[in-house]
């Protein structure tokens, strides 16, 4: 296999909000029309965490497989990585259709502008599309994995009261103390759609942050009943602790998503290389491919390969 090349060359990130070499400033972009592009040497770039590291190596081996010849570029700021994305100094990353929708369409519209990110899936795409092409962007089909805000209880508070779903906790009446982030008190997906969608009676919000250590352990200890973290989060079952199932889809859909630039890594090779992803790779599986490298320490491009080998499309 060819050796995998890591950029290191941030300072041309920082160039590219003045600098569009594969396209026109967006003043002047309007409808594009020309044949999407297919260079044969790609850089795949990742946010620098876990996940997007883990998406981002089996992204490479795949187009690896496909006859390109790819580098990874780590850079942890969206704000640097997607105008890069649209210069073409980087050719693909991984995305979350709702988060990216919502990221795009404030660029586009300021960070005012109503959210177009939604639990509807169809809808957020065609928003998220929408946004994207102009720039010169291409969304291609989302996967089956997701990687949602998700709510945990301790497998005992559920098994104790009956709880499997959201919906459960909120017929119950039961008083929950929620470990989140502080900002769980004013976000819709949090605080205030537990109680409005749900009925859940939250006593208050203790912050704690967002899937860590120590919420996870408030939760545990009976401190907190429910914790707000995420659906890949792979290390509940060392807390004791079990994910309420969002049966009324208060979350958005953000559902894993490849964002190709068009004038580079547009062509029907690359959509056909990331697509076999698709149909194999679930959100539990990223969940356990997360675990090995956090829990584990095993190394990402080794866990994105065995896993790709298990699955025979390397």
């Amino acid at each position: 296999m060819r050796r995998r090349r890591y950029g290191a060359a941030l300072l041309l990130l920082t160039t590219t909000a003045t600098a569009c070499a594969t396209g026109p400033s967006l003043e002047n972009r309007g409808e594009v029309t020309a044949a999407p592009g297919d260079s044969r040497d790609l850089t795949i770039g990742s946010a620098g965490f876990t996940e997007s590291d883990l998406l981002a190596q089996m992204y490479a081996l795949l187009l690896d497989r496909a006859g390109y010849r790819t580098s990874l570029l780590s850079v942890t700021n969206r704000e640097l990585y997607e105008p890069a994305l649209e210069s073409g100094q980087i050719d693909v990353v991984p995305e979350y259709a709702a988060t990216f929708a919502d990221w795009l369409n404030a660029k586009k519209n300021g960070a005012d502008a109503a959210p177009v990110g939604s639990p509807d899936l169809d809808a957020t795409m065609k928003a998220l599309r929408g946004l994207a092409q102009p720039r010169g962007l291409t969304v291609l089909d989302p996967g089956r994995a997701v990687d949602q805000n998700a709510f945990a209880v301790s497998a005992s508070y559920a098994a104790k009261h009956n709880l499997t779903t959201l919906s459960d906790l909120g017929k119950s009446g039961l008083p929950v103390r929620l470990a989140a982030g502080d900002e769980c008190v004013q976000r819709p997906y949090c605080e205030p759609g537990l109680k409005k969608t749900y009925g859940i009676n939250i006593t208050a919000v203790d912050p704690k942050g967002v899937g860590t250590t120590p919420a996870k352990q408030a939760v545990q200890s009976g401190q907190d009943q429910m914790v707000l973290t995420t659906t890949t989060d792979a290390t509940l079952d060392a807390f004791g602790l079990v994910l309420l199932k969002d049966d009324k889809h208060l979350q958005n859909a953000d559902y894993i998503v490849p964002v190709v630039n068009r004038a580079r890594a547009g062509s029907e090779g690359v959509t056909k290389a990331l697509g076999k992803l698709n149909t194999v790779l679930t959100t539990e599986d990223l969940a356990s491919l997360n675990q090995q490298v956090d829990s584990w320490r095993r190394l990402p491009q080794d866990v994105a390969r065995a896993y790709l080998e298990s699955k025979r499309l390397i």
